[in-house]
């Protein structure tokens, strides 16, 4: 298993919220430090692939301990960037559907994730299949495996992803399905709190309840960051209050005890134990800043590159893994010294992920939206008419 953004992190624009999207609610500006931590997610992710993964020794000719010790210690935690991404995505997909309507929630999930998502299949699939310096240990693509990927459900359907960090994908459409019963009802500040409450308690319940379904609908691991996150913006839109911080706090106490769960696997790819103190800090970290942004203490954070840095997370987060790897074994046997090759491997991802964002993601997004807007696609109130045979 390897980790990784994104979406987004399922990661969206962070608008503010409008007088459209309920009364009484004044309009407030960007969360800029939303973006920010987007970028500290991805670069996290990142760094865990790149200089914390020990079990492809063949990227770099040795493993990451032993080339670059200080650094590797520090990029084994890089993984959990991606619990960081969950409690953004929680927040961002509790504000970006308030006041919408269903089509809208399902239009913007839609157009949100998959232009980038088929360029990154693209991408890394021509990497795997035909790039000389690839790791060994990679089989080929096949054109139905290919195809399969488009769908986003590869993982479910039992077909290995064009990409390894792809799956965090899958959870994060377990997320939007369970998220799209409240907001069919329509979101409500009672109604959003209940769905926490009882997707907590069904989350909890679920490990011992020994019942595959049960744990791949609930998602024990996952789920305390998305709730924590959608609590979060209950607090960012409505004020701060008991309940919503105890809902805060109580997930976060679930949240370190699966730790123990969700290591298992990254401390299967870095080849050494990590420390359970460091892990429950980094969470810890990850659920205080995002509180504070919550509660306004972070809104003098305004920088406008953010914004650029926010939209290229998503595109980093598909690409930087196979690629990330290819450019590394290639700059090995040309004899690059290990902290030139990061740069010079992080520079050139950021470009490409920029041109994908501009001249691909963009262009896609808008079609693929108009697309889902045509009159052609909504579904009818009642039966259309029987054509004439």
């Amino acid at each position: 298993m390897s980790a990784v953004i994104p979406p987004p992190p399922v990661l969206d624009a962070v608008p503010a919220p409008t007088a459209r999207q309920g009364a009484g609610t004044a309009r407030r500006p960007r969360l800029y430090v939303l973006d920010g931590l987007r970028l500290i997610a991805a670069l996290s992710v990142v760094s865990f692939h790149w200089a914390g993964v020990n079990i492809h020794p063949e990227v770099w000719g040795a493993t990451p301990r032993t080339l670059m010790p200080s650094v590797h210690r520090v990029a084994s935690y890089g993984w959990m960037g991606v619990q960081l991404f969950f409690l953004i995505s929680g927040f961002v997909i509790c504000m970006s559907c308030w006041g919408r309507s269903p089509r809208d929630y399902f239009t913007s999930r839609v157009v949100r994730l998959y232009p980038a998502y088929w360029v990154g299949i693209v991408i890394t699939t021509l990497v795997v299949n035909f790039a000389a310096t690839v790791r060994a240990s990679r089989k080929p693509m096949s054109v139905s495996d290919v195809l399969t990927n488009l769908t986003m459900l590869e993982r479910p359907l039992g077909v290995t992803e064009a990409d390894g960090v792809y799956w965090t994908l899958w959870i994060e459409l377990r997320f939007y399905l369970l998220f799209a019963i409240v907001a069919v009802m329509g979101l409500t500040y009672r109604r959003v709190l209940a769905f926490c409450g009882i997707w907590t308690i069904l989350a909890v319940i679920t490990p011992s309840a020994d019942s595959k379904l049960m744990d791949t609908v609930f998602m024990p691991q996952d789920a305390p960051y998305f709730i924590a996150g959608v609590a979060m913006y209950l607090i960012y839109r409505f004020g701060v209050n008991p309940l919503l911080l105890a809902v805060v706090a109580f997930s976060w106490l679930f949240a370190q005890n699966r730790l123990h769960i969700t290591v298992g696997g990254y401390e299967y790819e870095v080849h050494h134990s990590l420390s359970w103190p460091v892990m429950a800090a980094v969470s810890a970290a990850a659920f205080l800043v995002m509180l504070a942004a919550a509660m306004g203490a972070l809104n003098w954070i305004r920088w406008k590159w953010l914004t650029v840095a926010g939209a290229l997370t998503y595109p980093v987060y598909l690409l930087h893994q196979e690629l990330g790897w290819a450019m590394i074994r290639w700059g090995r046997n040309h004899g690059i010294a290990p902290f030139q090759l990061l740069a010079l491997c992080l520079t050139v991802i950021l470009l490409l992920s920029w041109l994908v964002h501009r001249f691909a993601e963009r262009p896609l997004s808008a079609v693929l939206k108009r697309l889902l807007d045509g009159a052609k696609v909504s579904l009818p109130k009642s039966d259309p008419p029987v054509r004439p045979r």
